[in-house]
Order: C-alpha cells, then structure tokens, then sequence
C-alpha cells in the first residue's frame, strides 16, 4: 500500500498535467490566429521572416485545422 499510493499519485498527476498543457496550448493557438502580431513573433523567434502572404497562409492553415477538429 505505501508504494502503491505513489504510483497512482503520479499516473494521475501526468495524465492531468498533460491534458491541462493540450488545452493550454490551444488557446494559445486560437489566439494567435486572431492575432497576427503574436504569429509574425513566433515566427521571428524560430528564425524565419514572414511576409503578409505568409502570414495569410499560416492564419488560413491555422482556421483549417480548428475546423477539422470540431
């Protein structure tokens, strides 16, 4: 029983830290397809310079993808 509690304490703690970090991270993303100034700083953080058809592309890429996901 001591050790069992542990285990079972982690599994639960992993399996809601990541489920908390997937909705975290679409939000992220939802707000980056309204925002285009957050897309450009990602994108400027990774090293890539975008310009506005880029920026069309990424936010059109990004609209399809929340789509398919309903």
């Amino acid at each position: 029983m001591d050790i069992l509690i542990p285990i079972i304490t982690l599994v639960v703690g992993l399996v809601g830290g990541f489920f908390i970090g997937v909705y975290y991270l679409r939000k992220q993303m939802e707000s980056m397809q309204n925002n285009p100034e957050m897309l450009r700083d990602m994108a400027k953080r990774m090293g890539y310079n975008v310009n506005q058809k880029q920026m069309n592309q990424m936010q059109q890429m990004l609209k399809n993808q929340q789509k398919r996901k309903r």
